[in-house]
């Protein structure tokens, strides 16, 4: 037998096994009998060809609007948009037994080491017990003169760049500046000093090329050989992360050296070797800590800020509300904003509209067979809720592409709402730990916003939202908004 031949055989053979594989797919595979697109139920590659691209929650969408609630998203993958399924899927341990765990290929970071969130079971629950105190809500009412110091320098910040109203300010920079400080303080008792030089750290300005490049190694790394993830590697693919990694360890080291401080990081840093943490795993756990606790914030208040500055009658109302339950700066505080029930309600709507994390929460099936919201679904398959399609699906929600926040003050127009549905912050074990955080910070800031300025969206603004890509939590472009100072 020649070279040639053997080229041929070996072709033949590939191609052979690709095609049993797509009939098995399409006709035997236990996911066989739910619906999705053809092309879905063969190959994985267009669902992670839109995940690259930025546009998977359209995509998804698409999906859920043509098939239904429940869709075959790839082979071995099952989507789903109802409440139901969030509770079913989000557990340890499904309600019909079966074991349900993190799809870790989806959470793991080429060059990084784990962190708490992509931890298995046992050092995850470790881990966040360690640091659940810090994230209370009675932490973030002694972290108030933190909190407060940081949106005192930003509407300072607002007034002086803002030249009277007469001057486009990018809200997108400005909340990030004021995020990323207030996690850099809380995480490392030592800001980023973007406030203060209103400007970007370098390790912050990393933060949505390192997301980008996270997803696109994850989705290479499941299609790809070790070989070429290798080439992509060295050719520069994960420079980004490992660069801002490298930023991390300084002020890591910088941290450590000045002994016990009353941060995120110091429960972590004392019992570092009672949780065995070496450096590289306390170095991505603090690069962990400061990304889900400022970008997603930032993302939502760009969001929220866009949205009402396009619904004008709900803008007149929250700054409405804002403006007649205080009498001066002192009296916005994180304990007074809780009255303000209907700027939440604006805040959830955001929430519901504009979630930061648009995408999918990857779930395996590790053992038994599980039911979810009634789909008997076997083990080895990965489900999840697509959070952006079942947000927007009318499946859920009344009227879904508007901005209603009367959804969640009870109005009857939206009576039909499936509000459990809203799981911008997940659910179960592996729910965000900083929800508290992200609700203290975003009604503190956006309070003293409305309270000081009269926002009006900039022209070359009026299509912001349209068409936006998400690399984990989106991808936004600049926002710009005129702000004029309010005299009292």
């Amino acid at each position: 037998m020649s070279f040639t031949d053997i080229i041929a055989l070996v072709i033949g053979a590939w191609l052979f096994y690709q095609l049993a594989q797509a009939i098995y797919n399409v006709f035997f595979h236990p996911l066989s009998k739910y619906p999705g697109p053809l092309i879905g139920r063969i190959t994985s590659i267009p669902c992670s060809y839109h995940t690259i691209r930025g546009r998977q929650h359209y995509y998804a969408k698409s999906l859920f609007d043509k098939y239904g609630p429940v869709v075959r998203t790839s082979p071995n993958t099952l989507g789903f948009i109802s409440a139901q399924a969030g509770k079913d899927i989000y557990t340890h341990r499904n309600s019909s037994g079966a074991m349900i765990g993190k799809a870790w290929e989806y959470y793991r970071t080429p060059g990084m080491a784990s962190t708490m969130f992509s931890s298995e079971p046992k050092p995850h629950a470790a881990l966040r017990k360690s640091v659940n105190p810090s994230f209370s809500e009675r932490s973030m009412r002694a972290q108030e003169p933190v909190i407060g110091e940081y949106v005192d320098l930003l509407v300072r910040r607002l007034r002086e760049a803002g030249n009277g109203g007469q001057k486009a300010l990018n809200m997108k920079d400005w909340y990030t500046f004021t995020t990323f400080d207030v996690i850099g303080k809380l995480a490392f008792s030592s800001d980023f000093g973007c406030l203060e030089g209103s400007n970007y750290h370098p390790w912050v300005h990393m933060v949505n090329r390192a997301l980008l490049n996270s997803t696109i190694l994850n989705e290479l790394k499941r299609l790809t050989t070790k070989h070429l993830m290798t080439i992509l590697n060295l050719s520069g693919t994960a420079k980004n992360t490992q660069e801002r990694l490298n930023i991390t360890g300084a002020m890591l080291s910088k941290r450590m050296e000045a002994g016990s401080q009353p941060d995120f990081m110091d429960p972590f840093i004392q019992g570092k070797d009672k949780l065995n943490l070496d450096f590289d795993h306390l170095k991505s756990n603090a690069d962990m800590f400061v990304v889900a606790g400022s970008e997603t914030t930032a993302t939502l208040l760009t969001g929220a800020t866009y949205l009402l500055l396009t619904n004008p009658a709900v803008y007149e109302k929250v700054v409405a509300e804002v403006r007649s339950s205080f009498a001066s700066d002192d009296e916005i505080t994180l304990t007074s904003v809780n009255k303000l029930t209907y700027m939440l309600a604006c805040l959830n709507e955001t929430l519901r509209r504009y979630p930061p994390a648009a995408s999918w929460l990857p779930r395996m099936i590790n053992r038994g067979d599980a039911i979810i919201d009634g789909n008997v679904v076997p083990q080895g398959c990965v489900v999840s809720v697509y959070i952006y399609s079942s947000h927007m699906s009318e499946y859920n929600f009344t009227d879904p592409e508007g901005f209603h926040p009367e959804r969640f003050l009870g109005d009857s127009r939206f009576a039909n709402d499936h509000l459990e549905a809203l799981r911008p912050f997940s659910v179960g074990p592996y729910d965000c730990i900083g929800r508290n955080l992200a609700y203290a910070e975003m009604r503190l800031i956006l309070a003293r916003v409305l309270f000081n300025f009269d926002l009006r969206l900039s022209d070359d603004s009026k299509d912001w939202l349209k068409d936006q890509r998400a690399y984990g939590v989106w991808d936004k472009p600049d926002l710009y908004a005129y702000l004029t100072p309010v005299s009292y």
